[in-house]
């Protein structure tokens, strides 16, 4: 078996049964803690993972802090560390900052969507249930195909890189790794739904960010490197042996890169089609309260601009002052073009200067990154083959215990078939920068179309249907065109270029917005809003259609026949979205409803759930939303890096302040994610701890007696 089918084996840096008992054993831990978690939850915070609305969207009532925190760990996938520090020792430190500017303002648009979603569809489910509203059933299945093919396409090449990298270091078995990346996973999220990947990616994100400033201060600070100081005179003393081809003068310390511009902006394309066509972050959206959304979602984004800014440039920088001496694992050979794109720069430079203990950790970091990825992988894929697909158009009457045993059997499929589809990846010959190329190609038609199904009512069925078909056409066409053009031939090499990739995803990106049009304005029509809001009138009316017991003793009791808590409407759960959704149930008669079939009804005696009040205040969080989003664009686009893409190469006082910012922001992220949830959760928490203290000495008094 050749390495092309089997990935890069490296210098092994641990053993095998070291490597398979830290994935095994991490799996299990953090299927146990979460478990755990999830039966605190049931039994001391009413939070039941045994319905579809916990299950999918966790009852719509998660705050700012743990939101950011789940939107921020989803996002930190391992490209944003193990391989941004790989390009970096590739084209140099302005790779690092074009990988962080090209993450940010995803998520800030994302955080406009979100809102909108809210204010036109105030109870979806996914971003699909939408489109099904709007374009009907061939609409419906072209986006579920759109969607399905960007969320499992983006977690095996996760899963992919994953498993190289431990193969690459370990020599423990492709397959054998990629089995076991997601089995833990699996566990966990079947049975907690959403919440327990809320809950999940908060301990991942806590533990991934002390890792990361463990080894970016560790690194930096180490004898071999000498801290910012000698990390530069390292860099500059070392620039004939690594010059950059395509960089000014050749030099590490210069934002003049072609190549990096270049992978920037694939970069941007590719995570913008990862958020917007991913059905996780809507979820995310539709789960968080309606003040959360926006702080939370623009929060996220901020903070995860410094991981691969800070750790990429240390890690990078360090890799290439340090790879031709003798502390080096590779030494006296040089580190191989294959096995930096495989992302074992990291790897390697973490055994020169940290040790076993090091490589432990950037074991935990690699687990960490890996399954919040495919956590939220899980529960995205998982709802559109349940709600998108099975309750759908093979039964539409599913109970909601029908509906969630669907779920857990999405679940555990998802992850089987990503397991296999990682593996034909592998064995395909298929890198992280071949992927990474071909991905927004692949990803980008379906983003302007169904940022226009909330924004355009004048988008008409036809358009939505064939202009992301169209778009992928268009660009598989110029990115295919392009590598014959400039190459000569059409090869897994020539299509891994940069040039033709970029092309590609630009073409498949734009296209799409003009079929869109063209096709829109040869049967003009005017979609009336008010018809979104028949999916939740539809809800309505399936769930009390199969309630036997009353509204009112439902809300009283539950199944055990206990009383159940009240809902604490102080503090951050006094959310206008759930207050008026409550006062207009309150307000409308369920009978009424259900004298008429939701379809049958006139749009003029639909009424929006929510209040005046409410809706004002989802309209102003829109406009900062988008004014946010542009803030973003403009400064991490145009106002910071273009300036500095002329003939420079950084001063070592600039270069110290360029790093030093970066790690500062590493701890911002950290006060951002991991202490500020914990502090607006800190209710939550409290009464949790207290009911286990007070069933503690209840089992404990009951022992005695």
């Amino acid at each position: 078996m050749s390495q092309a089918q089997i990935g890069i084996h490296g210098i092994d840096l641990v053993p095998q049964g070291t490597a398979y008992g830290l994935l095994i054993g991490l799996g299990v831990l953090f299927c146990g803690v979460i478990l755990i978690a999830i039966k605190v939850q049931k039994a001391y915070l009413s939070e039941d993972s045994a319905t579809s609305e916990m299950f999918m969207v966790a009852n719509r009532s998660v705050g700012t802090g743990l939101t950011a925190s789940a939107v921020f760990s989803s996002w930190m996938w391992i490209n944003e560390t193990v391989l941004s520090a790989a390009m970096c020792y590739r084209y140099g430190l302005a790779v690092p900052l074009w990988w962080g500017s090209g993450l940010c303002f995803q998520i800030a648009l994302m955080a406009a969507l979100g809102v909108m979603a809210k204010i036109r569809v105030p109870y979806a489910h996914t971003s699909l249930e939408i489109i099904k509203m709007r374009y009907g059933t061939v609409g419906h299945l072209v986006f579920i195909v759109l969607n399905l093919t960007n969320n499992v396409f983006g977690c095996a090449s996760m899963i992919l890189v994953g498993s190289q990298l431990v193969y690459g270091i370990s020599g423990m078995h492709f397959v054998a790794a990629t089995i076991l990346i997601p089995l833990g996973v699996v566990l966990y999220t079947a049975v907690g739904g959403l919440k327990a990947t809320f809950l999940t990616d908060f301990l991942h994100t806590a533990v991934a960010l002390i890792l990361i400033i463990f080894f970016t201060l560790s690194i930096l600070t180490h004898d071999a490197v000498g801290g910012l100081s000698g990390l530069y005179d390292k860099v500059v003393a070392t620039a004939s042996e690594n010059y950059i081809s395509g960089n000014y003068e050749g030099s590490l310390l210069t934002m003049k890169s072609k190549e990096a511009i270049i992978w920037g902006l694939i970069l941007k394309f590719g995570n913008l089609a990862l958020v917007v066509m991913d059905t996780a972050f809507w979820q995310k959206s539709f789960a968080s309260e309606v003040n959360s959304t926006v702080p939370a979602y623009n929060l996220a984004a901020v903070a995860v601009f410094g991981i691969p800014w800070g750790l990429g440039t240390v890690i990078g920088l360090s890799a290439r002052a340090l790879h031709r001496t003798a502390i080096f694992p590779t030494f006296p050979a040089d580190i191989t073009e294959a096995e930096v794109e495989a992302g074992l720069v990291m790897p390697y430079l973490v055994k020169a200067l940290i040790g076993d203990s090091g490589i432990v950790a950037f074991f935990v970091l690699l687990f960490m990154a890996l399954t919040s990825t495919v956590s939220s992988s899980m529960i995205a894929v998982s709802s559109i083959l349940s709600f998108d697909l099975y309750k759908t158009y093979f039964n539409p009457k599913a109970t909601d215990k029908k509906l969630l045993h669907a779920s857990h059997i999405t679940v555990v499929f998802h992850a089987i078939f990503i397991t296999g589809i990682s593996i034909a990846l592998n064995y395909g010959g298929a890198n992280m920068t071949w992927i990474g190329y071909f991905r927004p190609i692949l990803s980008c038609p379906g983003i302007i179309p169904l940022g226009l199904t909330l924004f355009w009512d004048g988008q008409t069925k036809l358009a939505a249907i064939l202009s992301p078909v169209l778009g992928f056409f268009t660009g598989l066409a110029i990115w295919l065109g392009t590598a014959h053009a400039l190459y000569g031939e059409v090869t897994m090499t020539t299509t891994g270029a940069g040039l033709p990739a970029l092309y590609g995803a630009i073409g498949s990106f734009f296209s799409p917005a003009l079929y869109s049009v063209v096709i829109s304005l040869y049967k003009p029509y005017k979609f009336d809003w008010r018809e979104f809001l028949r999916i939740e009138l539809a809800d309505e009316a399936q769930l009390h259609a199969s309630d036997t017991p009353s509204l009112a003793s439902t809300e009283t009791k539950n199944q055990q026949g206990t009383e159940t808590p009240k809902p604490d409407t102080t503090e951050s759960n006094a959310d206008p979205e759930r207050t008026a959704a409550q006062a207009n149930e309150k307000s409308v008669s369920v009978s009424t409803r259900l004298r008429t079939s939701p379809t049958q009804l006139s749009l003029d005696d639909i009424r929006h759930p929510f209040s005046e009040e409410t809706l004002k205040e989802l309209n102003r969080w829109m406009k900062i939303a988008w004014a946010i989003f542009v803030v973003l664009v403009l400064v991490t686009f145009v106002l910071w890096p273009m300036p500095l893409y002329r003939d420079y190469i950084f001063t070592k006082s600039f270069f110290s302040g360029w790093v030093s910012v970066s790690i500062v922001w590493q701890f911002f992220a950290f006060f951002a994610v991991v202490i500020y949830p914990l502090y607006d959760g800190r209710y939550e928490i409290a009464k949790g701890a207290k009911g286990i203290w007070k069933s503690s000495k209840d089992l404990f008094a009951k022992k005695k007696a």
